[in-house]
């Protein structure tokens, strides 16, 4: 296997097929070599490394897109960290651990969406 099936099999198993095929779906002429990218070395390069099992993985993004306030990647990972065995409570502590390095207001919006993604994922 190449490390773009790789990474698009960790991508499938972290974020569910059905997103994955929504991206895929909508990739355009500009957008496929981003695409091919992070499939490539996101999940296939950094995702598969034996370092980490891939619930860290999950912390480590949540409190990262946390602090860099990237609302649409955080509630896209806040359902792949539910598939990587976090619960809800490991979720909302992994933001508020990171609110208290990276800033209450950062937080505060993490919250937001994570609740908005967890009332959706509850109603599913």
């Amino acid at each position: 296997m190449t490390e773009y099936d790789d990474g698009m099999a960790v991508r499938r198993d972290v974020l569910g097929d059905e997103h994955v095929d929504r991206s895929i779906a909508g990739t355009t002429e500009l957008t496929k070599p981003f695409q091919d990218y992070i499939t490539s070395a996101v999940w296939g390069g950094i995702w598969t490394r034996p370092g980490l099992d891939r619930r860290t993985r999950s912390c480590v993004t949540l409190a990262v897109l946390t602090a860099l306030r990237a609302h649409d990647e955080l509630a896209l990972h806040v359902r792949g960290a539910l598939r990587n065995g976090l619960s809800e409570a490991e979720i909302v502590e992994v933001i508020l651990h990171t609110g208290a390095y990276a800033g209450v207001p950062q937080a505060n919006s993490a919250l937001a969406v994570a609740k908005r993604v967890l009332d959706e994922v509850a109603g599913d």
